[in-house]
């Protein structure tokens, strides 16, 4: 079977131009825009953040075929409303094929990091350091802070390990106290600090 070609079809059809994405979304929205989101919302009772989305969709579905038509003219109007609808009503209905999403209310109340509670913390630690006396506040931060051994601190302090222990012992205690004292809980509350 070979299909006969009129002489219609040999004639060239002289094509629109491409209008350019920009200048074609910028003519849809102030010819239909306004009207096509008004639609869209009463459609999406009253979602104004939906409707935005489905008015960018019909717009994209419009520029897809942007050859065929023209933004400026009323003819268009009614494809647009009815790629609008068929959006929202394919929404609706991905909507109703999944369970409902159910977020754990617990989570929602979780306090979320977001560096502030750190810089507090450090600027109350930094200031309870000050309290302590200085043999005290410098074995803490040769061993807590640098991250040194007890012989490796009573050797670079010159005094003797025994020494360090004790300083430590009681430049923890004072800590806890200086913490405890500016509102921060020790987390190891249930020892004796005393």
């Amino acid at each position: 079977m070979s299909a006969t070609v009129s002489p219609e079809d040999r004639i060239p059809r002289p094509q629109r131009q491409e209008p350019e994405p920009e200048e074609f979304l910028r003519t849809l929205y102030q010819c239909h825009g306004s009207a096509l989101l008004q639609f869209a919302a009463r459609r999406l009772e009253g979602d104004w953040h939906r409707a935005e989305d489905v008015l960018q969709e019909v717009a994209i579905r419009a520029w897809r075929h942007a050859e065929e038509l023209d933004p400026t003219a009323e003819s268009v109007r009614p494809w647009l409303f009815t790629v609008l609808r068929n959006l929202v009503i394919d929404g609706h209905r991905a909507r109703q094929a999944r369970p409902p999403e159910t977020g754990d209310p617990e989570l929602t109340h979780l306090p979320v990091s977001d560096g502030v509670d750190h810089v507090l913390t450090s600027h109350v630690v930094a200031e309870a350091l000050r309290d302590l006396r200085p043999p005290q506040r410098e074995v803490l931060l040769h061993v807590h802070y640098m991250g040194r051994s007890v012989n490796q601190t009573a050797a670079v302090l010159g005094v003797p390990p025994g020494t360090v222990k004790s300083r430590t012992y009681y430049a923890a205690r004072a800590l806890r106290q200086a913490l405890t004292s500016r509102g921060l809980y020790a987390h190891d509350s249930g020892r004796d600090a005393g």
